[in-house]
C-alpha cells in the first residue's frame, strides 16, 4: 500500500469538499446567520486536515493501481461522513452525540435518508440545507465529480471511477477520457435538479422547500425540510411530479445521456434494464393499488392509487419519501415495499439496492440452467438484449448476491443480539443495506430510539449498501492486504 500516494489523494479531495459547508453558510447569512458557526468551524478542519495531508507529498507521482482505488474510496466515504458530523455535534438546535451526527452524516451522504432527527419544521435553514446537500453529493457519487474537475488525479481517475460507481458493469465509458464521462454524468445530474427544482415552485412550494426537495429526489435520499415530508405539502400534483422524478432518478444516467445525444427516447426502450425496471415499476403499482382500493371498498380509489404508486416508487428508487403511514396499511403492502427496495434502480442511478440488472441476469442465469437440463449438451449462452454477458460478469453477479445475503444475515444477528426485535432488525437491515431510509416496527419513522450498537451496525450497513459490498468487505482479505 502506498501510503503518500493515498495521502496525496486522500487530502486532495478533503480539501475539495471542504467548499460543501459554503452553501450551508450561505443559507445561515440568508437565515439571519443561524447556526453559521458550525459550518465555519467544519470548513477550516477539513480544509486544514486536507492541506496537512496534502502539503507533504505534494510532488509525489506514481499510477495508481485498484487496491489504492478501493482503500480511497472507502476511506474517503468514511472520513467525509466523520468530518461531515461535525455540524451536527456543533449545532445548537440539535447537540448530537458523535454517533447520532455520524449516523445522520452517512445516512445522508449514502442516501439512505433514515435518521434520528426529529423537529424538522423548527431547525434553521441552514441545518436543513446541509442534510439535503450531503444527500445530492453523495447520489452522483462525490469521487465521480472529483474525478470530473480534478484533472490531477490522471490515470488514477478510473480505478476510483470503478471503485465508486453502482452496477455489475463499470468498464464502460461514454466518451474516451474517464473525466469527460463524469463531467457528461454529472452535467445531466445538475440539469435535471434544475429542472426538478423548476417543477416544484411552479407546483406551489417555496423556492427554499423546492430547491432543497429537488436535492434529495433527484439523489433518491428521501431527506425532508419538515417532519411529515412529502405530506406536509398536501398537494398531489407535487406527489406525481415526485413520482416522475423519483422514477427518471432511478434510471441509468448514461440512458439519459445517450437519449441527449441522439435526441431520441428510443434508447430507453431498447435497453432491458429499462424496460424490466419500467415494468416492474408499474406492475407493482398497480398491484398495490387495486389491493388498497379492494380493501377500502373503493372507497377512495384515486387516493389509493396515487399513495400506493408513490410509496412504491419511492421504496423501488430508494428515495424514502413518505405521504402516508404505510406501516398501518394490510400486512402484504409493507411488506412487498420493502422487498421492492431489494431490487432497487438500474445500475448507473442514483437509487439503491441490488440494482435491476443483476435480478435481471439472475433470472436470465436461472431460466438457462433449465435448459441445460433439458438441452445438457447445448451451449446456451447467457443474452442481454442484443449483447452477450462475459462470463466473468455473471460470476460476479452470483459473487455479489452471495456476500449481499452473507451481510445481510450477519447483520440481522447482530442487531437482534443487541435486542432489536426480529421485524424491526430485518427492516433495519434492508432499509440500510439497501439505501431506503424507512422500515417497520420501531424504525418506521426514526432510528433515534435504537441503541449506540444499533445505529453503528446500521452506518456499516449503509456504507456497504451504497458502495456495493465488494469495495468494502475486499479490505477485510488478508490476501488484499498482501497484494
Amino acid at each position: 500500500m502506498d501510503i503518500r500516494l493515498l495521502s496525496k489523494i486522500l487530502g486532495l479531495l478533503l480539501i475539495i469538499f471542504s467548499f460543501s459547508m459554503l452553501p450551508p453558510i450561505f443559507v445561515s447569512v440568508l437565515d439571519a446567520y443561524r447556526e453559521q458557526i458550525p459550518f465555519d468551524e467544519t470548513f477550516v478542519a477539513m480544509l486544514c486536515i486536507g492541506f496537512a495531508l496534502y502539503l507533504p507529498v505534494r510532488n509525489y507521482k506514481k499510477e495508481m493501481k485498484n487496491r489504492e482505488g478501493f482503500i480511497i474510496v472507502t476511506f474517503f466515504w468514511v472520513t467525509f461522513s466523520a468530518l461531515g458530523a461535525i455540524p451536527f455535534m456543533l449545532s445548537d438546535s440539535l447537540l448530537l452525540s458523535f454517533t447520532d451526527a455520524f449516523f445522520e452524516s452517512m445516512s445522508g451522504f449514502t442516501t439512505t435518508g433514515a435518521t434520528v432527527i426529529s423537529g424538522l419544521d423548527q431547525l434553521p435553514h441552514s441545518i436543513l440545507f446541509y442534510r439535503q446537500e450531503l444527500q445530492w453529493f453523495g447520489g452522483m457519487g462525490i469521487i465521480v465529480l472529483a474525478v470530473a474537475i480534478l484533472p490531477v488525479l490522471g490515470i488514477g481517475g478510473m480505478q476510483l471511477f470503478k471503485a465508486e460507481s453502482p452496477g455489475p458493469i463499470k468498464d464502460a465509458k461514454l466518451t474516451p477520457r474517464i473525466a469527460e464521462t463524469a463531467k457528461a454524468l454529472y452535467l445531466i445530474y445538475v440539469v435535471i435538479t434544475i429542472l426538478c427544482a423548476i417543477t416544484y415552485w411552479l407546483l406551489g412550494m417555496g423556492w427554499f422547500d423546492a430547491i432543497s426537495h429537488s436535492l434529495s429526489t433527484v439523489a433518491n435520499g428521501g431527506f425532508s425540510t419538515h417532519d411529515d415530508s412529502f405530506a406536509w405539502f398536501n398537494s398531489a400534483p407535487l406527489e406525481i411530479a415526485a413520482i416522475f422524478f423519483m422514477a427518471l432518478s432511478g434510471v441509468n444516467f448514461s440512458l439519459h445521456y445517450f437519449a441527449w445525444k441522439s435526441k431520441s427516447l428510443k434508447a430507453y426502450w431498447s435497453d432491458t434494464e429499462f424496460r424490466w425496471y419500467f415494468w416492474i415499476l408499474v406492475l407493482s403499482s398497480l398491484f398495490i393499488s387495486a389491493y388498497l382500493a379492494l380493501i377500502d371498498d373503493y372507497k377512495n380509489t384515486w387516493s389509493n392509487f396515487h399513495h400506493g404508486t408513490f410509496q412504491l416508487v419511492s421504496f423501488m428508487t430508494t428515495s424514502g419519501f413518505g405521504i402516508a403511514d404505510f406501516s398501518n396499511w394490510p400486512t402484504v403492502v409493507p411488506i412487498l415495499l420493502v422487498l421492492s427496495g431489494f431490487i432497487g434502480g438500474c445500475a448507473g442511478s442514483t437509487a439503491g439496492g441490488m440494482k435491476v440488472i443483476r435480478i435481471v441476469l439472475l433470472i436470465k442465469q436461472g431460466a438457462r440452467d433449465f435448459k441445460r437440463l433439458v438441452y445438457p449438451r447445448a451451449n446456451i449462452p447467457l443474452m442481454l438484449g442484443k449483447m452477450r454477458v462475459e462470463d466473468r460478469i455473471a460470476s460476479a453477479v452470483w459473487g455479489f448476491f452471495a456476500l449481499y445475503l452473507v451481510s445481510f444475515v450477519i447483520l440481522l444477528l447482530a442487531m437482534m443480539a443487541a435486542g432489536v426485535d426480529q421485524v424491526t432488525a430485518y427492516t433495519a437491515v434492508a432499509a440500510c443495506i439497501n439505501n431506503v431510509g424507512p422500515g417497520l416496527g420501531k424504525v418506521a419513522s426514526s432510528f433515534a430510539d435504537m441503541t449506540d450498537t444499533v445505529k453503528w451496525l446500521a452506518s456499516f450497513a449503509m456504507l456497504l449498501g451504497r458502495l456495493e459490498i465488494f469495495t468494502v468487505l475486499v479490505l477485510f482479505s488478508p490476501e488484499f492486504w498482501r497484494m
